[in-house]
């Protein structure tokens, strides 16, 4: 047979137990303090937090920016409007990737600006000269001083394009 606990007992047990937990807990915030106030000190007063941030912030002012790599975009007139391709191959640094062509490689695009009309292409799979296309537009360098450019939409429309003088 289970002993039998009286209700006076219980509650007196676990009040001891509470408060061995309330001391465990507040030796632990003492602990804890001397860390915390090294970094977050009262109002007005200077952190270790807000010194590392000021001088991050520092830094950051004194470093100049890295130039932009991109290359020149290339003139063409395409349809009778001028059109500017600017090929980029991307944030791709993989040394020796076998389906490169022409000095592009998977993760190649082309940006297009042409009509009021920005299109950024990504390069195909294709064998050969490099090509670009997002499904609807299609670029196409196998001839460089002629690329094929065409719109697929509901059949393909070709815009005769020329290298720009």
């Amino acid at each position: 047979m289970p002993p039998i606990v009286r209700p006076q007992a219980l509650v007196k047990q676990l009040r001891l137990q509470a408060e061995r937990l309330r001391r465990q807990a507040k030796r632990l915030r003492l602990q804890a303090e001397p860390w915390a106030q090294r970094w977050f000190a009262p109002a007005g007063h200077a952190t270790l937090a807000s010194a590392m941030i000021t001088a991050l912030a520092l830094l950051l002012l004194l470093v100049p920016p890295a130039p932009a790599l991109a290359a020149n975009p290339e003139a063409y007139r395409c349809d009778g409007e001028p059109l500017l391709a600017l090929a980029d191959n991307g944030a791709v640094d993989a040394i020796g990737i076998p389906n490169t062509a022409a000095g592009t490689v998977p993760g190649a695009f082309v940006v297009l600006q042409w009509r009021g009309v920005t299109l950024q292409l990504p390069r195909t799979n294709n064998a050969g000269a490099p090509s670009y296309t997002d499904g609807k537009w299609w670029w196409s360098l196998e001839d460089p001083a002629a690329p094929r450019f065409q719109l697929r939409q509901g059949g393909v429309t070709s815009y005769a394009c020329e290298r720009a003088a």
